[in-house]
């Protein structure tokens, strides 16, 4: 089934696919999730931990005996140290994050979820978070996933891909909007 899905290919797409397999085999495809995830966002944080991962520089034992250790100390453990442990064994750790976001794609498909990009000025509450699902679920008909990015040069409002749509209800492109009509009519 999963090895069906045209929207993971390459060699990332092989290594989620074999993961996620593996996770639903073994029911445990929510907390590979949250692991990864968990992961992803020790990368976001840690200049260090990037350098680890995309540096070719680092031989294979280096990098995994650190790896080790950040797992460790992250608390992930199981399928998803193990599958982060195969990574890097194989030298394509760096392709990581290609990776998690072919797998977080597989789980939408198996749950009949689709995701959405959401850029905001700052964190949105969960209350508004939610309300963001139930106004994208009815016109999707589907459990929606987001992927918040928060990103202050907005300046307010939000920025929605949902596939290949998208709405930009940025206050920034609304003064842009309003700035090419003033040069026009001036």
């Amino acid at each position: 089934m999963a090895a069906e899905d045209t929207s993971v290919s390459g060699v990332s797409g092989r290594y989620a696919t074999a993961l996620f397999e593996l996770a639903r085999d073994q029911k445990l495809v929510d907390e590979v999730k949250a692991d990864l995830e968990k992961f992803e966002a020790l990368l976001a944080e840690s200049a260090d931990l990037k350098r680890l991962v995309r540096s070719p520089v680092f031989a294979a034992d280096v990098q995994s005996r650190a790896l080790s250790a950040v797992l460790d100390k992250a608390g992930i453990a199981g399928i998803s140290a193990n599958f982060l442990k195969v990574l890097t064994a194989n030298r394509r750790l760096f392709a990581v994050a290609d990776v998690i976001r072919a797998y977080r794609a597989l789980v939408a498909k198996f749950k009949g979820e689709t995701t959405a990009d959401v850029t905001v000025a700052e964190a949105l509450s969960d209350k508004n978070l939610d309300a963001l699902k139930v106004a994208l679920k009815s016109v999707t008909g589907k459990d929606v996933a987001l992927n918040v990015k928060v990103d202050p040069a907005i300046i307010g409002g939000l920025v929605v891909k949902l596939g290949s749509r998208m709405i930009d209800g940025s206050l920034r492109t609304k003064l842009n909007s309003i700035k090419h009509a003033m040069k026009e009519a001036g």
